[in-house]
């Protein structure tokens, strides 16, 4: 690969990482945004908005840039993305805030979709392991660092420069992609989108993630709101998979889940999401509560957890590169993930800090080997024609598996420690103490010891339940990880004219010659696949 392609590829990374910083890096400057323009009960939106716009476009911006091109779509998504946060830097008042939030988000949704896609389309995956290695160091990176630079922007500026300074880091990506990305010519094509079933899919989308975020908490889960949520839910991924199984370019094409490898890719995606994200940031809360840290301090306590993350991304992508092998990874990652949760149940109110940050590298090894893998074998089993569907459906589900898992996780974790704190203080101690404002982690000092013990104590067990229910995670992408099988890896570009290529029936075209002839065997560096 030459040098313009990796500088190309750079900029790929830093439209990618402004997606998922900006998921984090505003957490830390909510007391602060909320005390300038006020709108304290809707604040939690200025995530939620965030999240639910990109979840929701990340399949649509995938299928436009397989139909209009993938260069132009992924700058369209990108200059979306820094509108919204020049208009989000400028809110006078949360309802502007939230709408320009959801503004970021529908750019947001096309960055790592595009930035995937491309990739798929340039490198072929026997040789992508390295620049999937690229992007998975920016993942732990920003999940960590975003509540850091955040708290520094805010302390150090104001809580508007973690929307501006998102500025000159997108400018300078669109100018390195409009100037060093060169894709191969595609095959021309009447562009038909499919209305009906994005309309749908964004429906169940907004749906599920309003039914992740209120069930349990603002309405009680067998609720008329909650039931009705569920409800459109179903109704609208039954009519999405109707409408996807006739329509001439579906979003999702239905023909990518007829292979295996790709279904269960999908379904690792989806579980070890849900079990990232719920662990990253509930861990924080842990580490804060009871390890008496600063929101900056606890983020360095989770550099395990990251450096995991990011050793196991790189060191995968250079395994798999060199020998084309891949289904160990995602059977060890699983293993190690659920080692892992189990091992961190050992945290309570007297484990030491330096051993509470330890814990967390066995899983986040386990993460980072899933997450790379499953990322090679998404690739390896798309037409070129539905990359872009392809990234966008992985990219889909981690984010669906994240918000769900929050939601759900989360709702275990308040439980648990209500319970807890109810009984050891007694119901209106803890009432007294959630309607005071007391309980803060800045404040838990000035409690008395036996209420900061037992505020300890309690956010302990709910950490645990976060613990098992990732645990349960770990062990279901395990269990799946072994019905993946050993297809070999493509050695070459895929042909843009994907719609006359069936990748799957050369492949076995190829072995059956080979079955018939195995008096002369391949020589070691031809290629099992097909010649594309």
């Amino acid at each position: 690969m030459t040098r313009s392609l990796y500088v190309g590829v750079f900029g790929l990374l830093l439209g990618m990482f402004l997606a998922m910083l900006d998921g984090l890096i505003v957490g830390t400057a909510l007391p602060t945004i909320a005390g300038d323009l006020g709108g304290l009960d809707h604040l939690a939106w200025v995530v939620t908005a965030y999240m639910l716009a990109g979840a929701a476009t990340t399949p649509i911006w995938g299928k436009l840039g397989d139909l209009l091109g993938r260069k132009a779509t992924f700058i369209t998504a990108i200059t979306l993305f820094l509108l919204g946060s020049g208009l989000a830097g400028l809110s006078q008042d949360m309802s502007q805030l939230i709408a320009f939030r959801a503004v970021q988000g529908l750019g947001a949704g096309g960055l790592m979709v595009g930035a995937l896609a491309i990739i798929g389309v340039l490198v072929p995956p026997r040789e992508s392991g390295r620049l999937q290695s690229m992007i998975g160091i920016i993942m732990p990176i920003a999940y960590v660092g975003g509540p850091l630079v955040g708290g520094l922007l805010t302390d150090y500026l104001s809580w508007r420069w973690t929307f501006y300074v998102n500025l000159p880091i997108g400018a300078l990506a669109v100018l390195i992609i409009a100037t060093r990305i060169r894709l191969p010519p595609a095959e021309r094509v009447k562009p038909r989108i499919d209305y009906g079933g994005a309309a749908l899919l964004t429906v169940a989308i907004v749906a599920l993630t309003l039914l992740a975020t209120w069930g349990g908490t603002t309405y009680p889960w067998p609720s008329p709101q909650v039931l009705a949520l569920a409800t459109v839910a179903v109704l609208a991924l039954v009519g999405f998979t109707a409408v996807e199984r006739r329509t001439v370019e579906p979003v999702i094409p239905p023909r990518l889940f007829s292979d295996r490898n790709f279904t269960l890719a999908q379904i690792l995606s989806f579980l070890v999401g849900a079990a990232m994200v719920s662990v990253t940031n509930y861990l924080p809360q842990y580490m804060q509560f009871v390890q008496g840290a600063s929101p900056a301090a606890a983020g360095m306590l989770l550099l395990p957890l990251m450096f995991g993350m990011l050793g196991a991304q790189l060191a995968t992508g250079q395994l798999i590169s060199r020998n084309g092998r891949y289904r160990l990874y995602p059977i060890l990652g699983g293993a190690l993930m659920i080692a892992g949760a189990l091992a961190l149940l050992l945290l309570d109110a007297d484990t030491a800090a330096a051993a509470a940050s330890a814990l967390t590298l066995v899983i986040g090894v386990g993460m980072g080997l899933v997450m790379q893998s499953t990322t090679l074998i998404t690739m390896n089993s798309a037409d070129s024609r539905d990359m872009g569907a392809a990234s966008g459906t992985l990219t889909l589900l981690r984010t669906i598996g994240g918000s769900l898992g929050i939601a759900l996780l989360g709702t275990l974790y308040a439980s648990r420690m209500q319970a807890d704190l109810t009984a050891r203080l007694g119901q209106d101690t803890t009432s007294q103490l959630e309607r005071g404002g007391e309980f803060t982690p800045e404040r838990l000092p000035n409690l008395p010891a036996p209420m900061a013990d037992a505020v300890r104590e309690a956010v302990s067990s709910g950490l645990h339940g976060i613990l098992l229910g990732a645990a349960a995670l770990a062990v279901t992408a395990f269990a799946a990880s072994w019905l993946i099988r050993e297809t070999p890896l493509r050695t070459g570009i895929p042909s843009q004219t994907g719609a006359a290529t069936d990748s799957h029936a050369a492949d076995r075209q190829m072995n059956a010659l080979r079955a018939s002839h195995r008096r002369t065997p391949l020589a070691h560096n031809e290629s099992v696949g097909p010649r594309w």
